[in-house]
Parts: C-alpha cells; sequence; structure tokens
C-alpha cells in the first residue's frame, strides 16, 4: 500500500514539476535532460544505508552538504552499463558533487566489480542495495532512475532511463540547479 501511495506521489510531483524552480531550469533542459523531471519544491528522501563492497554499511547522510546524483541501477540492466561511463565522466568534470551508482536488488560483488573494471569506472563507489530497501520508498519502478539531491538532502530533480551524464547539456543544468539553490 505504502509503495502505490509513493508511485502516485512521485507521479504526481513529475507531472507538476517544472512549475517555480523549474521556470529558469527547465528552460536549459535540452538533450537527454529533456528528460529530467524537476520539481517545483524540494521533496524529502527517506534515510538510506547503503552497503560498500565489504558489505559496510555507508549511510547517505555522509554526504549531506554536497550537490548528490545519485544513480539506481544494476549489473544486468543494458542501459545502466551504457550510462555508467558518462557519471564517471560527470563526477571528473564536476569534482564539487557526488555522484552515486547504488546496485540495486541482487547484483554480486564480484559482477559489480567485474563491470567497474570493464568499463573503466573503478573511480566511482560501490554501493549496494541488495534488497531495494532504499529504492523502494525511493518509487524506484524500474532502471536505470537517476535522482538529483540538494545539499540537504532533498530530492529536486529525478529522470528514468539512461542519459548521457557528462553532456553539455547536464552539466548546465546541474550547475543551474546548484546555483538556484
Amino acid at each position: 500500500m505504502l509503495r502505490k501511495i509513493l508511485v502516485v506521489v512521485y507521479t504526481a510531483l513529475a507531472i507538476g514539476a517544472n512549475a517555480a524552480l523549474a521556470g529558469d531550469v527547465a528552460d536549459l533542459r535540452d538533450g537527454d535532460m529533456k528528460k529530467l523531471a524537476l520539481h517545483s519544491e524540494p521533496v524529502a528522501v527517506p534515510d538510506g544505508v547503503f552497503l560498500d563492497a565489504a558489505d559496510a554499511e555507508v549511510p547517505l547522510a555522509q554526504w549531506r552538504g554536497q550537490w548528490v546524483v545519485l544513480n539506481f541501477w544494476a549489473t544486468w540492466c543494458a542501459p545502466c552499463r551504457k550510462e555508467m561511463p558518462s557519471l564517471l565522466r560527470l563526477q571528473q568534470a564536476m569534482p564539487e558533487i557526488a555522484v552515486l551508482p547504488v546496485a540495486t536488488g541482487r547484483n554480486a560483488v564480484e559482477g559489480i566489480e567485474r563491470f567497474y573494471e570493464e568499463a573503466g569506472v573503478q573511480a566511482l563507489p560501490i554501493l549496494r542495495d541488495p534488497r531495494s530497501e532504499f529504492a523502494r520508498p525511493m518509487a524506484v519502478m524500474g532502471l536505470p532512475v537517476t535522482v538529483i539531491l540538494n545539499p540537504d538532502g532533498q530530492e529536486v530533480g529525478r529522470l528514468i532511463g539512461d542519459a548521457e551524464w557528462d553532456s553539455a547539456h547536464a552539466q548546465t543544468v546541474i550547475r543551474a540547479l546548484m546555483a538556484a539553490n
């Protein structure tokens, strides 16, 4: 029941997303960023705790105070695998933000490490949500989903599907969001 309510809430936010904040920033969306739903007001995000490659708990709150590009993905998801190198390039181009890929669902650490090696993305952290305990309350229904969080840990935008996160369009939108808040 809670899951259905969250899906309805996030859908409503996405439909009405591009009002106030979205005004100026929404006009900058081009290319893949046209899929980015911007919220008129920041949305609270549940406390999240991920596991790293050694099964140590890593709280999302660790990145409070920073802009975060939070990407939900899986090793078996072809669009996720395609976009991962662009997330690394975004992190390299914008070191002032945190790019956090979270392997959602059943993803063996060995598989993640192998993929990171093959894709050359070892500089990104290995974070896992093996039981989707964070993805579910975040209303992640398919993969990939990328959520942009402000320094207060609130969601300001969401993109469903893959994107070229290192594109000039993406960087322009992220920088505009940072400047507007």
